[in-house]
């Protein structure tokens, strides 16, 4: 289970917790303009934008969980099992792989809006990386520095959703996470006032009881809530450092912690990393289960003209500063 969101400052920022039991020896990868991505089924592409995220490199391909290019558009994939349906091949539409549509998105595209005119002859078609790799069930978010939409491959077809709260998690369907935030529309920031009765003289005995029924567990329809409360309320000022960090701050309100969704024999889901990408800079931060340090890779620090994979290895271990 995931959970993608969005966040403005003075700049731009996007990113993601990745939920799981297992982890692939994922990096921060970045690839160059003139790395040639072979798709399976339409017309390879020699020359594109830069893109820089989180993937797991197999046979010499970024299988991108989440990135950004250097125009500024950011994309994820988050779990959805069960209704991400994926269709055959269709000789009239432009078939792409579920790995293949991040790269084949932030490739071409500087805006959502040049994303969508892609989206009008796409098929998210079922093929498999390999054998070992068989294609995984995924919604994904695509923003840029304005705006956001959700992409569902469904049985009925390619859905495609205004997302105007910038956050996605995992099952049920978008539509059903958006109509379900009625539910919680007399959540407040401000202290509550006494509706339940005029003859009873109650109390505002703590603070924070505005946003009493903000759920708490851990299931994808109560996190997509809690982190657009968060997300929608969070204030931070303009500065880099003040505004990544509150950024992981409305992340680490829907992480996961080790011990508490089991997932049978000796799995537990927790949250493997955080991510904060700066859609403005073309930096990627991230955080892992056991360093809670931030770490940060500057694309613009490489040669960005190349055509060979930057991969960096995530820093796993806690980073502990002594004061004494």
């Amino acid at each position: 289970m995931c959970t993608a969101v969005t966040y403005n400052t003075k700049d731009h920022y996007f990113g993601r917790n990745l939920d799981l039991e297992y982890s692939y020896k994922e990096s921060v990868t970045i690839t160059p303009r003139n790395y040639a991505f072979n798709f399976r089924q339409v017309e390879a592409l020699q020359e594109h934008y830069a893109i820089i995220g989180m993937a797991y490199i197999a046979n010499g391909y970024p299988l991108y969980y989440d990135a950004i290019n250097e125009k500024g558009l950011g994309m994820a994939g988050l779990n959805f099992p069960g209704n991400a349906y994926y269709k055959e091949v269709d000789p009239n539409k432009d078939n792409i792989a579920p790995f293949e549509f991040i790269p084949y998105i932030l490739s071409q595209c500087a805006t959502v809006e040049e994303a969508r005119k892609l989206l009008n002859n796409l098929n998210i078609a079922h093929i498999d990386f390999s054998n070992e790799l068989p294609a995984s069930p995924l919604h994904w978010i695509i923003s840029d520095k304005t705006s956001s939409i959700t992409v569902e491959s469904v049985k009925e077809g390619l859905k495609i959703y205004d997302n105007p709260v910038g956050v996605l998690t995992n099952n049920p369907t978008f539509d059903i996470h958006m109509f379900n935030l009625n539910n919680y529309m007399s959540l407040s920031i401000e202290p509550p006032v006494n509706n339940f009765s005029k003859k009873l003289n109650l109390d505002t005995y703590s603070r924070g009881m505005g946003a009493m029924g903000l759920p708490g567990d851990l299931s994808s329809l109560s996190r997509f809530v809690k982190a657009t409360f968060t997300k929608m309320n969070s204030l931070s000022s303009d500065g880099e450092n003040e505004s990544i960090s509150q950024f992981f701050h409305i992340l680490d309100s829907v992480c996961q912690q080790r011990g508490c969704v089991h997932m049978g024999e000796d799995k537990y889901e927790i949250t493997i990393y955080s991510s904060c990408c700066n859609m403005d800079r073309g930096i990627y931060y991230y955080k892992t289960y056991d360093n809670s340090q931030i770490t940060a890779v500057d694309m613009h620090k490489e040669d960005l003209n190349s055509s060979e994979l930057i991969s960096y290895d995530l820093i796993k271990e806690q980073q502990i500063l002594y004061q004494n």
